[in-house]
């Protein structure tokens, strides 16, 4: 059994609830994408071998996740809310291309470092932070110059 499926069984049954065959498939899913996601798009991904997992359930489950501490809602872009798994990673900054929709992430040191300086000059533990900035990528440019 993997890390992530004893922390999410672990929450669901502090919560009185049961890891599901659809929630596991759902987990397994969401831990197979190292990319950002929407619920359309882990839909799609899980229908291809799992045509009993309904996009209401995803959407159920969802919120299960993210309180478990291992997927956040990293943005919202194109009016669909973007998820990622954080189980096990870095922080880093987004950087989304409005034109697009593509997301790049960077990891930063120095800015991970100040947050952690400004946090404890108030006495705050940061467990996650959510740096982005939304702007044109250099494709997108390129494409607006050619235009």
């Amino acid at each position: 059994m993997k890390d992530y499926e004893v922390i999410f069984r672990e929450f669901l049954k502090e919560k009185n609830l049961k890891l599901t065959r659809p929630r596991k498939i759902i987990l397994g899913e969401v831990f197979k994408n190292n990319e950002h996601f929407n619920v359309d798009s882990l839909y799609d991904q899980i229908r291809k071998n799992h045509k009993d997992v309904s996009r209401a359930t995803i959407y159920r489950t969802m919120p299960l996740l993210i309180e478990s501490g291992l997927l956040k809602q990293s943005l919202r872009c194109q009016s669909k809310d973007h998820y990622e798994h954080i189980h096990g990673d870095f922080s880093h900054i987004h950087f989304l291309c409005v034109k697009c929709g593509k997301i790049f992430e960077v990891e930063n040191k120095e800015i991970e470092k100040k947050m952690t300086k400004l946090a404890d000059a108030i006495g705050f533990k940061i467990k996650d932070f959510n740096i982005g900035a939304k702007g044109i990528c250099q494709e997108c440019q390129k494409k607006l110059i050619v235009s």
